[in-house]
């Protein structure tokens, strides 16, 4: 796989048996995509349910993130063969930085150079950043060059649309990727959402996937129960007209929900 598949199965905050079950039911629902990150603690479980299922690894598009604790040059690359190891693969399709490091503490030269030796020694077929804003976008690919990263993961939903951002990434050729796409729950209780979900006879949850998919955009919702899993993967087949996407335009209110104090200045 070229390209990332534009619907894929999150396991942010899912540990323990919860990330094994639900990655295991995310692959057996259909979802060929799967999402993890060294900070999740998960990748060990993630790696497992791979290997348990009956879905060549092959036919899995497999992501996975690097911490900052890990970005110096003398820790970079072993922390992604560490991660290789969990997730019993000799490659992953997909390797972001996790976070821009805003302490100062490693320069941003310094480990996306790393993160694309990761990709020359084949550790990772493509290589992307997460939660870069449009300044460091620019500083990066003046780093790495124009077609370098695939993808720039960030927070997309109806409340947090970011829609510069998004732009922005898109005309420089990187795919935008949604994380926290249901907003931790909150699409459900939103009565627009509502609305347009009894239109379709669909959730809300699926209104709000189907909104970013017909943007263009990837997204990785996570759920731990089958249903939900393949509810989310039917939201491919929610065609939302324009006007119910113009309505979902107005719910955009700034609403961030993953905002650490070592995040960057956002784009307004």
């Amino acid at each position: 796989m070229n390209s990332i598949p534009a619907l894929g199965a999150g396991t942010f905050r899912l540990k323990g048996d919860d990330a094994y079950n639900s990655v295991k039911a995310a692959l057996a629902a259909g979802f060929r995509h799967i999402d993890t990150a060294q900070i999740y603690k998960n990748e060990e479980q993630v790696g497992q349910a791979i290997a348990d299922s009956s879905v060549a690894r092959d036919d899995i598009f497999l992501t996975t993130k690097v911490w900052m604790d890990n970005f110096a040059p003398a820790r970079f690359i072993d922390s992604v063969r560490e991660s290789l190891t969990k997730l019993q693969v000799e490659q992953v399709d997909l390797l972001l930085v996790h976070w821009p490091d805003e302490s100062g503490k490693v320069a941003m030269s310094d480990y996306l150079s790393e993160l694309a030796k990761a990709k020359q020694q084949g550790l990772t077929r493509h290589i992307g950043v997460s939660n870069f804003t449009i300044a460091q976008v620019d500083q990066a690919i003046a780093i790495l060059g124009a077609g370098s990263l695939l993808t720039n993961q960030i927070e997309v939903h109806p409340f947090l649309q970011n829609r510069r951002l998004v732009e922005y990434c898109q005309q420089h050729g990187l795919t935008v990727t949604g994380y926290m796409p249901l907003a931790v729950g909150k699409v459900m209780e939103d009565e627009c959402l509502q609305a347009i979900a009894k239109a379709h006879q669909t959730t809300p949850a699926s209104v709000a996937i189907a909104w970013q998919l017909r943007q263009g955009l990837v997204t990785i919702p996570s759920s731990t129960k089958p249903a939900h899993l393949a509810a989310n993967l039917a939201a491919a087949n929610c065609q939302l007209s324009d006007v119910e996407m113009a309505q979902i335009v107005q719910l955009d209110r700034a609403e961030r929900i993953a905002n650490p104090d070592f995040a960057p200045k956002w784009d307004e």
